[in-house]
């Protein structure tokens, strides 16, 4: 599995329609329960932290999609088709909930407390891999950011 990066896994028809996803109700007995987060193929997940204030993102991808699972705070999701004239729209995205970006969309992530996720990505997220697929945008201005 030497080039396992180059494997293709995805269709457009795997993703979901709205940036919010809705989870599947889980599986649930006298042990606990079983939440399932993403059901489709992937290369790379995440766990990372941000700090109450923290701007990630900026940016879009080109062939690129992600889910992101708040696992803990909450943080302002900006969004909007890239090349877009429109004002970004704005999801709040708090502990236990799930989002979406497919490729070429414009996103930014504030943090209004301090928060730890999970990045579930198609790419490989190595440097190189994830430079050659980032394009940077100011999609929200760093500094006119007041919580």
């Amino acid at each position: 599995m030497k080039d396992w990066k180059k494997i293709v896994i995805d269709s457009p028809a795997m993703w979901p329609q709205t940036t919010h996803v809705d989870l599947e109700e889980p599986f649930v007995d006298d042990r606990g329960y079983i939440q399932h987060l993403v059901n489709t193929p992937m290369k790379n997940i995440a766990l990372i932290k941000s700090v109450t204030g923290a701007v990630r993102a900026n940016h879009y991808h080109l062939e690129d999609w992600h889910y992101m699972y708040m696992l803990d705070g909450e943080a302002e999701y900006h969004y909007r088709p890239h090349g877009s004239d429109e004002a970004p729209k704005v999801v709040i995205w708090r502990t236990g909930e799930l989002v979406f970006t497919p490729p070429m969309e414009e996103h930014t992530t504030i943090f209004t407390q301090d928060s730890t996720f999970l990045a579930m990505s198609r790419n490989a997220r190595d440097q190189a891999t994830y430079e050659a697929d980032v394009r940077r945008v100011e999609l929200v201005d760093p500094n006119s950011i007041k919580l």
